[in-house]
């Protein structure tokens, strides 16, 4: 499979899937809703989010909207050979703004399309290129000067600030505001100081709090879910599978001592 490219309005029902490959979502016009394995935010015009392959997405269009999107997969050209750096793009979903350099080369992007389709000469390879240019900058953007420095974030303040927060939606936007940081400078430093992703390092206290409730309450798994950031009772089981080996049904069936204490790594 190569890369696609293609631009679309999304329907105003919210659906949800996952798929083996990557994708890239920026808006056009309008606005859209994402909700990316717990990780939930806004796409409007120039801003867009990252949905990295087999993560389960909840979206749903607003109104008059239009976006263009970008399917990768694994062994996509822009992923691979002297590209394979930009792959880490997609370790964990995030939203993001382009500036005013990208949105110019978006405008090109879509004349390309536009002119190409026109002439029925829109190749695989020419996808692959424009989308490999595009991740390129998105991942100059992204990925921080490469070199954190200054006085350690304060976990403890941020910890707080995710457990009152747990049960909606959290960006990375709203962690590094906290931190008075650039989204990019705020990712490196975070990823330098504890090993994960602020989204992982979100994930695995969702988990956390949630396997605590499962130990300590009665509550429904469906309401433990609701009120550690899972859209459903479904995705609560689904990252505890992949992070723990075992459903959260199974706290509940086995005893304590049979169970293994794991804690999710990055």
């Amino acid at each position: 499979m190569s890369s696609a490219i293609r631009h679309f309005p999304l329907d105003t029902v919210i659906h949800h899937h996952a798929h083996d490959f990557h994708q890239i979502v920026i808006g056009l016009h309008g606005q859209a809703e994402f909700e990316i394995e717990g990780l939930g935010g806004a796409i409007s015009a120039l801003s867009g989010c990252i949905v990295p392959a087999n993560h389960m997405h909840y979206y749903a269009g607003t109104g008059d909207n239009h976006q263009l999107v970008i399917d990768l997969p694994h062994d996509a050209l822009s992923l691979t050979g002297h590209h394979h750096e930009l792959a880490r793009l997609f370790d964990a979903p995030r939203f993001f703004d382009l500036d005013a350099s990208l949105a110019r080369y978006l405008d090109f992007v879509l004349q390309e399309l536009r002119l190409l389709s026109a002439q029925g000469a829109l190749s695989d390879l020419q996808q692959d290129r424009l989308a490999a240019t595009l991740l390129g900058s998105l991942h100059a953007r992204l990925s921080g000067d490469g070199s954190p420095t200054g006085r350690p974030l304060d976990l403890t303040a941020l910890d707080r600030y995710i457990d009152r927060h747990l049960g909606g939606q959290l960006r990375v936007a709203d962690l590094a505001a906290q931190a008075c940081l650039s989204e990019a400078h705020f990712t490196a430093r975070f990823r330098a100081q504890t090993g994960l992703s602020p989204w992982r390092y979100v994930m695995r206290r969702r988990l956390e709090t949630a396997r605590r409730m499962i130990h300590e309450s009665h509550l429904p798994l469906s309401e433990i879910a609701a009120l550690t950031g899972f859209t459903n009772q479904s995705a609560l089981s689904r990252a505890f599978r992949r992070d723990y080996g075992h459903p959260p049904s199974q706290l509940r069936r086995a005893p304590r001592r049979h169970l293994a204490s794991g804690i999710p790594t990055a």
